[in-house]
């Protein structure tokens, strides 16, 4: 549920901070290729997820709950990067300009995904970043998609990934006592 919760959470904040009520236009996660934007026929933010990778970035730390048996723990989590192409399709070039700065402005505001937008939180914050054209080659990405190059950009969402599940926590060492010995003596 991981992808489909960020990108639920994605076209919540955009349709708020916009704003782009549902009567007024679409917020579409479709593959841009040449076959969908001939059936664009309204104003549509785009937002193409066209890589996902484990991140770089160290997991995040173990933790521990109650639980109905004992103190439960789980291993480490890996954080996941997901890329997505952002592009706006309107019926002018201009106003699709005039899209794409509203949504790249409203997006670089927020450095995290407001939990009000999610409605199953993950186990991290979602951080949000414009990546830089270097990394992602947008432009290698639309010749692949069989479109025409776009005005796009691409935005990173950095989340822990729930790869494990919660486990019994041994019990807590409360007290340690020493052990002596004699040297030379037998068991």
């Amino acid at each position: 549920m991981l992808i489909p919760t960020i990108d639920d959470g994605l076209e919540r904040l955009l349709r708020a901070v916009l704003p782009l009520p549902v009567e007024a236009g679409d917020i579409s996660f479709d593959t841009p290729s040449g076959t969908w934007s001939a059936q664009v026929n309204r104003l549509t933010v785009n937002l193409f997820l066209y890589q996902v990778t484990k991140s770089g970035q160290p997991p995040r730390p173990s933790a521990n709950r109650p639980g109905e048996r004992g103190t439960e723990r789980r291993f480490p989590l890996p954080m996941v990067q997901l890329s997505y192409l952002v592009s706006a399709w309107a019926g002018s070039p201009r106003d699709e300009h005039s899209l794409l700065g509203d949504v790249l402005t409203r997006l670089l505001a927020h450095q995290v995904l407001p939990a009000e937008h999610l409605l199953r939180p993950p186990s991290s914050p979602v951080q949000l970043a414009v990546a830089s054209d270097e990394l992602n080659r947008p432009r290698e990405l639309w010749s692949s998609l069989g479109g025409q190059i776009k005005a796009s950009f691409t935005l990173t969402a950095l989340v822990a990934a729930d790869a494990y599940q919660w486990e019994l926590a041994p019990p807590a060492v409360t007290s340690v006592e020493p052990v002596t010995t004699r040297l030379g003596a037998r068991p």
